[in-house]
């Protein structure tokens, strides 16, 4: 196969005409045909303006000054146009919703061939060949809003391929898939790559789910420049990733807690690829080690759920039968595949739809009649897309409306915006308009929009997605401080390692019922429940099973428990 650079970044430099300091520095980078490549970096780093360089919005879409050279499949970019460049490279966004041009699945996928006259017989071959390739050809007819989020990724990634571009850039395509759809996705990627020998480029926060198939390179950003350029095995052995708030993968993680001196030659990029024989040993040993726990003692029940149903129309049950029991103080994680009824349970709890049987119980007292204001006073809720809940169009002035509308003094609201906005890791962007930031920036303001206000009872949907690994932590150890002080948490979450790492109690839903109750640990060996939610067993587990633990259940559970009670305190 032709190994020939496709794209070479020479010297290379980008400031937006917005900003007084470059965001890329001195790129020298070259990627090959028929590379698969995976950018990460730390939110801001610069490896999302990477990917618009590639495709084109930099610079005819998103203005700025350019030093260098980028020559992407031979031609220099900056003396080329954006539709040039799209037959060259196609580009699967983070969010798809934003994607879609069409009224049908059909459609949207043949919207780039419409736009290039093809016939129509032709078109309509292509598309049904190039929808079966993603396993979308028989939802033709269907309008992408109906899909779930792993069958509108598909959608986008058949409307980028049916150019049959060379190069495939993928920008974050896991932050809005759960589990295993993820893994799904990334085994698409993987044989689309090998099958049609194309160049691909992912830019991904969530590095051990992309690792789950093979990868050539990964590229790491740092404040603009690349600092890191390695094969798998050289990247788990450099320390690199921890030291820039990357988090690696956690079977590398527990081998350095075992420690085992993670080199090139043990082949730890993968987990299908690691030298089981030369880590079994000590790895064992240490999980054999006993460590003193902190016993809590059980506090009253601040929400339940008795026997409780809800439906949009008499069609179909979104919720049934729902029991559960969380207690003060708590923090709990709600999990299960896209559309299993975990948001719909929380809007129930909040008050915007009513059960249609049974109810929700607020320390015993039945819920039913409390209005939405009532229930605002002792729950915050997060929404999983920002743009359905932020209303001003300054940040400072959205993070402080709760506040200003329960007739807090002023100086009060300053400083709790800004106590606020510095745990979001927002300050220094107070006075910017929202306009201006990015998904997971938004997410972040309506975080501390609800955070500001003190709730009992703060559920959010997806708090982390689209995080990088540094603001995830500083998001989760703030509601761990919270939770501290007697706050009860209830995340929405895809993040396994996040419901392992700080979520004690996890309730599993599957087509509107509960399947699971009970701890994180145990749900997360559980190959049973986990199918049936589309949860991913951690690769903890998958490590466990490898080196032939007695007990994978308490290997994992050896992990988190060294993690909180061991390395946080050393912290």
């Amino acid at each position: 196969m032709d190994k020939s650079p496709v794209i070479e970044f020479k010297n290379f430099g980008f400031k937006y005409f917005a900003q007084m300091e470059p965001t890329l520095y001195d790129i020298d980078l070259t990627i090959n045909r028929g590379e698969k490549v995976v950018i990460v970096g730390p939110s801001g780093s610069g490896k999302s303006t990477i990917g618009h360089c590639i495709n084109g919005l930099i610079p005819f879409s998103l203005k700025g000054e350019i030093s260098g050279s980028l020559k992407v499949c031979g031609e220099e970019t900056k003396n080329c146009d954006i539709f040039s460049l799209s037959k060259h490279v196609g580009t699967v966004l983070q969010d798809s919703d934003g994607q879609f041009v069409g009224l049908s699945v059909g459609e949207d996928i043949a919207f780039a061939l419409e736009n290039d006259l093809v016939p129509v017989d032709e078109m309509r071959e292509t598309v049904k060949r190039v929808a079966d390739i993603v396993d979308m050809g028989g939802h033709l007819k269907s309008s992408p809003h109906e899909l779930s989020g792993g069958q509108k990724q598909r959608v986008s990634f058949a409307g980028v391929m049916v150019d049959d571009v060379d190069i495939l850039l993928f920008d974050e395509p896991l932050a809005n898939l759960d589990p295993a759809t993820g893994k799904t996705a990334i085994a698409l990627i993987d044989d689309v790559w090998r099958q049609y020998e194309k160049t691909v480029i992912i830019i991904e926060h969530r590095l051990e789910d992309v690792l789950y198939r093979d990868v050539d390179r990964i590229i790491v950003i740092s404040e603009g420049r690349i600092v890191a350029d390695m094969t798998p095995d050289e990247m788990m052995a450099s320390g690199v990733l921890p030291g820039l708030g990357i988090r690696e993968p956690l079977y590398v993680t527990a081998m350095k807690y075992a420690g085992i001196d993670v080199t090139p030659d043990i082949h730890a990029g993968r987990l299908e690829t690691l030298d089981i024989d030369a880590v079994k040993e000590p790895l064992l040993k240490w999980a054999a080690q006993k460590i003193d726990r902190e016993i809590e003692e059980e506090r009253p029940v601040i929400l339940e759920a008795e026997d409780m149903d809800f439906q949009y129309t008499s069609r179909r049950k979104i919720l049934q039968n729902i029991n559960f029991k969380i207690h003060e103080g708590e923090m709990v994680s709600i999990v299960g595949t896209n559309g299993a009824g975990k948001s719909t349970l929380a809007k129930v709890i909040c008050g915007f739809v009513h059960e249609d049987k049974g109810c929700i119980k607020y320390y015993g007292e039945n819920i039913k009649d409390w209005t939405i204001k009532e229930r605002g006073e002792r729950f915050g809720y997060v929404m999983q897309n920002p743009n359905q809940m932020i209303s001003k169009p300054m940040i400072y002035d959205e993070v402080a409306l709760g506040l200003t509308i329960r007739g807090v003094p002023q100086e009060q609201i300053e400083e709790r915006v800004n106590q606020a906005l510095r745990v979001c890791g927002l300050y220094p962007f107070k006075k910017w308009p929202v306009s201006a930031l990015s998904f997971g920036q938004k997410k972040r303001v309506t975080i501390a929009s609800m955070l500001v206000l003190d709730p009992q009872i703060l559920i959010l949907d997806e708090p982390t997605a689209g995080q990088d690994y540094r603001h995830y932590t500083d998001i989760m150890e703030f509601l761990k401080s919270l939770n501290d002080k007697g706050v009860t948490i209830i995340m929405i979450t895809h993040d396994m390692h996040l419901m392992l790492e700080y979520t004690p109690h996890a309730i599993v839903i599957h087509d509107g019922q509960i399947i699971g109750d009970s701890t994180a640990v145990s749900i997360l060996t559980n190959e049973e429940i986990a199918s049936k939610a589309s949860l991913k067993l951690t690769s903890l587990y998958d490590l466990a099973l490898k080196i032939g633990a007695d007990d994978p259940e308490g290997f994992v559970d050896h992990f988190i428990t060294y993690e909180r009670e061991v390395v946080r305190r050393e912290d």
